[in-house]
């Protein structure tokens, strides 16, 4: 729910600045901004709660911690490409099938009960799907816009 709030509030934020600054809501570098600010948000928990969100991986999928880093990474990554004008299209299909990607690994986590931030397996559970679900449709639907709009 974090990211959600973050998505949101750095968009409404950046909406306000750029009426501020320009004198015109400048909606998609607003988009732009808040989608960075999540990623760097999201970004950071994949080396605050590393060993939580190993949890999230099935035990077939070796080499989970450097896996979580790395993702860490290209999440920083990907929110510095949206403000490069020859990387802003790529970074953002890219973002969509980022998003595809690691959808399994919250339905897994959901469906063991992985609380990340504890690194133990008494999370929300099933539940967390009826918002998880939806919210990376709405991740890559406002990474969608980004595309379109690049």
């Amino acid at each position: 729910m974090k990211p959600l709030f973050v998505l949101l509030f750095s968009f409404i934020l950046s909406l306000l600045t750029t009426k501020l600054v320009s004198g015109n809501f400048e909606i998609t570098l607003s988009a732009r901004i808040a989608m960075s600010v999540m990623l760097v948000f999201t970004a950071m928990a994949h080396f605050a709660f590393t060993n939580g969100m190993a949890m999230m991986l099935p035990d077939f999928i070796p080499f989970k911690i450097k896996i979580i880093y790395l993702t860490g990474i290209i999440e920083i990554a990907a929110a510095i490409g949206l403000f490069i004008p020859d990387f802003k299209t790529i970074t953002a299909l890219f973002l969509i099938l980022f998003f595809i990607i690691i959808l399994p690994a919250n339905i897994y986590a959901a469906i063991k009960n992985v609380d990340y931030q504890k690194a133990t397996f008494n999370g929300n559970g099933l539940r967390y799907l009826w918002f998880r679900i939806p919210l990376q449709i709405l991740f890559i639907a406002w990474t969608y816009f980004l595309w379109i709009k690049s």
